[in-house]
């Protein structure tokens, strides 16, 4: 660690306990961000863990929609997002009422397909065709999204809770990768949204094949995000947490990691006996590098940006989580 560095880390930590905070890090931050952080893992994971924890603050380094999340488990505290442009391109492709956007273009990036529904489309749009449907949403949505839904689902636990749904429908929102990965898991009929995380759509058959080619004793694992050709020729498909618990678990020596470079960190850390590849070197979610230890410091010196789900919209969320972790 540089001399900057340290000096940021001790000033971060004086207001820390200044303010009686907890530091959140998604698995996808920056190196340094996570060294920061009292608890690393997935959106939901910590969301879980801070509204378990003694504090009045919590700094959610991450996405807008994980600090939602925080907010809504613990409304008695000041959730606090160090980068408030620091969104999630795939929440941003679903809107309870509102209009979404036609197109998005994501620098680094090619560009995405045109959507399959007219920009005015809505989920309640979805949900007057579908009648009736329960509506699955991932937890990569936005607290509205999530109000509008019947229960929320996790990268880990997606068909468990579809199967736990009365009928032979449901509609799976917003991640058109999940849903049909889901699909090919449960005997019901999966109606997705057209969504996608930018990250792991751009993965392709052809990166697998070279990843084999290149690292012929590795155990290749991709997460549920990316494309069905691509996760049915991994070894394995899991959730970040489930890959960091499968490399830890496992014999083998050599993985090839099919998601956000962030987790790298993490795996090499836990497992420092083994060697891990990214699956390809610019899976690099944009959004989740954009907070750094100089804005989790302004975030404590200004007090910004504060997150708080309206407590209409947040009721309803909370069910929908509530109504997941009840069937797990």
């Amino acid at each position: 660690m540089t001399a900057d560095l340290a000096v940021l880390r001790d000033q971060i930590l004086r207001f820390k306990q200044e303010k009686c905070a907890i530091i959140l890090a998604h698995n996808y931050q920056r190196d340094e961000v996570q060294e920061a952080a009292d608890f690393v893992g997935d959106s939901l994971e910590l969301s879980r863990i801070a509204a378990t924890q003694d504090c009045e603050m919590i700094v959610f380094c991450g996405v807008h929609f994980m600090a939602e999340s925080a907010s809504i488990l613990s409304p008695d505290k000041t959730v606090l997002l160090p980068e408030i442009d620091a969104g999630c391109p795939m929440a941003d492709m679903i809107h309870a009422n509102a209009p979404r956007p036609v197109r998005k273009s994501f620098p680094g990036f090619d560009t995405p397909p045109a959507y399959v529904y007219p920009p005015e489309y809505t989920l309640n749009d979805m949900k007057k065709e579908y009648p009736g449907v329960p509506v699955v949403a991932y937890v990569n949505t936005t607290a509205e999204v999530k109000a509008e839904s019947d229960i929320c689902c996790t990268s880990a636990n997606v068909v468990k809770i579809i199967d736990s749904l009365p009928g032979d429908s449901v509609i799976c929102i917003p991640d058109k990768n999940l849903s049909m990965w889901a699909s090919r898991n449960t005997k019901k009929k999966v109606i997705a949204w057209d969504g996608y995380c930018n990250v792991h759509e751009r993965v392709t058959v052809k990166d697998i094949q070279e990843a084999r080619e290149q690292h012929p004793e590795a155990v290749i694992l991709t997460h549920p995000e990316c494309r069905i050709e691509v996760n049915e020729m991994a070894d394995h498909v899991t959730s970040t947490s489930g890959m960091l618990r499968f490399a830890h678990a496992s014999a083998e020596e050599e993985f090839v990691v099919g998601t956000e470079i962030g987790l790298m960190h993490r795996l090499r850390k836990e497992n420092p006996d083994k060697t891990f590849y990214p699956l390809r070197r610019d899976m690099i979610c944009p959004n989740m590098k954009k907070t750094t230890l100089q804005s989790v410091l302004r975030a404590f010196q200004e007090n910004r940006y504060i997150v708080k789900v309206p407590e209409d919209i947040r009721i309803r969320a909370k069910k929908a989580l509530d109504r997941m972790l009840a069937v797990l």
